[in-house]
């Protein structure tokens, strides 16, 4: 792995806390989307870990600094998705080993990370103009947890 260390061009980076298993959260996350890679991993037992790693071109920061801190739905990622098989892929491999679905495309992950898992073309199904049909695609997201685009488009069509 060659070292590599954060982008001079990217200003902003999320930067999450890990609480004793940073390694396998960055191995299942650059295992997990297909344009991914490890940047640079600093782990030393007993100790404060580091790494920085790459997720679709976005670079993300990483400590493993103990039980100080949790993280809270009030921060989601959200991965807009073209497909429903992309849809079903992050979200099972989201949930599987102990992920949590929330309502309306939202799951915590086996490490406390919140995700949105949200189809791309939801956004024009939701601002139609003729409010009977957004408003029928709201209600039927609202039944969900994983987002099924062939029922939102059922939704807008009836």
């Amino acid at each position: 792995m060659e070292k590599i260390t954060p982008s001079n061009s990217q200003k902003i980076f999320p930067y999450l806390w890990f609480n004793g298993n940073l390694e396998e959260a960055v191995r299942f996350y650059t295992s997990t989307f297909s344009n991914s890679r490890i940047l640079s991993m600093n782990i030393i037992p007993e100790n404060i870990s580091m790494a920085t790693f790459e997720l679709e071109g976005l670079q993300f920061m990483a400590l493993d600094g103990g039980p100080y801190y949790a993280f809270s739905p009030a921060v989601s990622f959200y991965i807009h998705c073209d497909t429903q098989d992309e849809i079903d892929n992050f979200w099972n491999a989201f949930i599987d080993g102990g992920g949590q679905e929330l309502q309306c495309g939202w799951l915590t992950d086996k490490f406390g990370v919140t995700w949105q898992i949200i189809p791309s073309i939801l956004g024009k199904l939701m601002t139609d103009p003729d409010t009977e049909r957004s408003n029928r695609v709201v209600q039927a997201m609202l039944k969900m947890k994983k987002i099924i685009i062939a029922d939102l488009l059922q939704a807008h069509e009836n």
